[in-house]
């Protein structure tokens, strides 16, 4: 028997005084224990699921379950959910300690029950001899293990996130992703995580909600999301493509800059006008002469572990490259590949960019 989802949203549309609605007709399903990173350009509606989850705010529409029960009308604070903000929200004037306790001491628990959940709360941040410390006096990394800590010493069910790494520079950035995935795995509680960042996205989750415009545009899980993406927003959006206009000639077998070649799809009808995504990492560089694509060097960036190399094709098409070997801009080069590395996607534009691009591929 398939475990009750923790959280459900069915059709939620969320719209503001009369405004142009932030999210549109929504629908998903998050399991129980995972990390889950709702991912997207800034006002694509990421931030408002947290808030409808929170209780910060009630759908317009729609139906949002909790384990099963329909908590649309249930305020904030009788929910299993706690937040980390992206500012942290830390008391300033209340130390380490005492922040991580706020939250136990308005519930009025015993002293030794406080101390002790406390304690246990700030040995999973790995902020053990801490606890006297003035939050004034912590880093930023530092404090968001505080704000960590006062959102677990609850015990909640699901902690959000709300963009807690921005503020840090990138290094400590970096360290934070690994401790915020280590520590969801030791506590096992669900994590919502809201962020605009495709890397960090893709390093931390579990699974992967892309959202556009109020529409989730695809989920599953960071290697679903990299290497099928459904349209040209989730294509574009998720790390670096070559995004070319082409077509489905038949199953395995698609024609792009004048060519045709071998790919792993099907299904589509014969002669479906496609667009083709290769990432820049599968493009092999070689001689002219043996390359499937014949190229002219445009322009080269030194990136530290590779080369940005930026092409064009005798049809007209921009190919980037990421490679490590050095090449000379004016130069032309041959670019191979591998079927596998050929995604096709339906074309998922307006008609008139529909149109656009069947006269310039005609």
């Amino acid at each position: 028997m398939t475990e009750q989802p923790i959280i459900r949203f069915e059709q939620v549309t969320k719209q503001f005084n009369g405004d142009s609605a932030i999210l549109k007709d929504v629908s998903f399903e998050i399991e129980r224990g995972k990390f889950y990173t709702l991912l997207g350009p800034s006002g694509c509606g990421k931030t408002t699921i947290l808030r409808l989850i929170a209780g910060f705010t009630e759908p317009t529409s729609g139906k949002i379950h909790f384990n099963g029960k329909v908590i649309n009308h249930i305020p904030a604070n009788k929910r299993q959910v706690n937040t980390v903000f992206q500012d942290y929200a830390l008391f300033p004037h209340l130390n380490v300690f005492e922040n991580v306790a706020f939250g136990l001491r308005i519930k009025k628990l015993k002293k030794a029950d406080i101390t002790a959940k406390v304690m246990e709360a700030l040995r999973f941040v790995n902020l053990v001899g801490y606890e006297g410390r003035e939050i004034t006096e912590m880093s930023g990394g530092q404090r968001q293990r505080v704000a960590i800590a006062r959102a677990i010493v609850n015990e909640p069910e699901i902690i959000l996130l709300d963009e807690p790494l921005s503020a840090l520079d990138l290094k400590l950035r970096t360290e934070m992703q690994y401790e915020l995935r280590e520590l969801q795995r030791r506590l096992g509680i669900t994590f919502i995580f809201v962020t605009h960042d495709q890397e960090e996205a893709l390093a931390m989750s579990d699974e992967i909600f892309v959202l556009s415009q109020g529409i989730i545009q695809q989920s599953g899980t960071p290697t679903d999301i990299y290497d099928e993406p459904i349209n040209r927003f989730v294509a574009d959006f998720i790390g670096e493509s070559n995004i070319v206009p082409g077509k489905m000639t038949q199953d395995f077998l698609v024609e792009f800059a004048g060519r045709t070649f071998e790919c792993v799809d099907r299904g589509l009808n014969p002669n479906e006008l496609i667009e083709i995504v290769i990432r820049p990492e599968d493009l092999e560089i070689t001689t002219h002469e043996l390359g499937q694509l014949q190229v002219r060097v445009d322009s080269q960036l030194f990136r530290g572990v590779h080369y940005e190399i930026i092409s064009s094709d005798e049809t007209g098409n921009k190919w980037l490259v990421h490679s490590t070997k050095k090449v000379v801009v004016g130069e032309s080069i041959g670019l191979t590949f591998e079927p596998e590395a050929i995604h096709v996607m339906r074309f998922g534009e307006s008609e008139e960019d529909f149109d656009r691009r069947l006269e310039a591929y005609a």
